[in-house]
């Protein structure tokens, strides 16, 4: 299916990141379990936020050490489908699964004190979308895709910042999220509006604009770092990535643009759902403690 059957388990399955991952899963349950008790204000972690860390690994690993990596080296499709789920879908879920108390010890630690800066919405807004729209660039994103140290830096660095532009919309601990509703709603916006140039860029090309996708030489040394073997024997065994795409190379781009903006409409939407659903839920709790108050009163100047 879609070429998946000519690689090995290990092409498709990356079993070291996997090992990884699972490693991290294991420690987060040791530590909101047995080492909890070392943390202060520690209380038992609800069963949706254990699912929801869980599901946020399950689908980062799937999008950079699963078949879906292996795809968004054959199709640029599955690359911005890599992308959506790495940056949109992945970073809220992990932040939702950390407890408040975890949150709290991990933000202690001096280094992360001192880049609170990055995470004010507006700043955190222009940094993770500028990195991204700037990746996007035909020779930028050749030139990381080509070279592994950097291609590594980048994508741990884009999911910093895609955390810190989260935190405004997340932010988990009780008295600091102090943006409004109608604030809320308008960094909302702001994402979205600034994404769209690059997904515009990518949707109305006339031309294939990335070599990864439509020069086999390069396509084989960008494959060279997800497969085992010699990327050459790529070349004589498929002759280049349109082996295995079911598109076009132009229309496999114009999709890949559209799938990258439709799942981050689809998020923000439900974001704006869940946004809206706290602040008119805030206005009807704030009038239904002011009626007792006045009742109240009005009581006392009876009397």
């Amino acid at each position: 299916m879609l070429g998946l059957e000519y690689f090995s388990f290990s092409d498709l399955f990356s079993p070291i990141f996997l090992a990884f991952m699972l490693l991290v899963t294991a420690a987060y349950f040791v530590v909101i379990g047995p080492l909890s008790e070392k943390f202060a204000d520690s209380e038992p972690v609800p069963f949706g936020k254990k699912l929801s860390f869980v599901c946020g690994m399950v689908i980062l690993y799937l999008a950079q050490g699963g078949p879906i990596n292996l795809l968004g080296h054959t199709m640029f499709t599955f690359h911005m489908a890599t992308m959506a789920l790495s940056y949109l879908v992945a970073p809220p879920l992990l932040m939702m699964g950390l407890p408040t108390w975890l949150w709290r010890a991990i933000l202690a630690v001096n280094p992360f004190k001192k880049f609170s800066f990055f995470a004010r919405p507006v700043v955190a807004a222009v940094i993770f979308n500028g990195l991204f729209s700037f990746y996007h660039f035909p020779a930028v994103h050749d030139y990381v895709m080509l070279h592994f140290t950097v291609h590594r830096l980048y994508y741990v660095l884009l999911f910093v910042t895609a955390v810190l532009m989260w935190w405004t919309l997340i932010n988990p601990l009780p008295g600091k999220n102090k943006t409004s509703g109608l604030a809320k709603t308008g960094y909302i916006f702001l994402n979205m509006v600034l994404l769209t140039p690059a997904c515009g860029l990518i949707i109305f090309a006339i031309k294939p604009l990335y070599a990864t996708y439509s020069d086999p030489n390069v396509w084989a040394q960008a494959m060279g770092y997800c497969v085992t073997g010699d990327p050459s024997k790529l070349l004589k065994a498929f002759g280049g990535p349109t082996f295995f795409n079911i598109m076009s190379t132009k229309v496999d781009q114009q999709v890949g643009g559209i799938v990258m903006k439709f799942i981050q409409e689809i998020i923000f939407a439900s974001m704006l759902a869940r946004v809206f659903y706290r602040w008119y839920k805030d206005e009807n709790k704030e009038e239904n403690d002011a009626v007792p108050a006045e009742l109240g009163e009005g009581s006392l100047n009876q009397v």
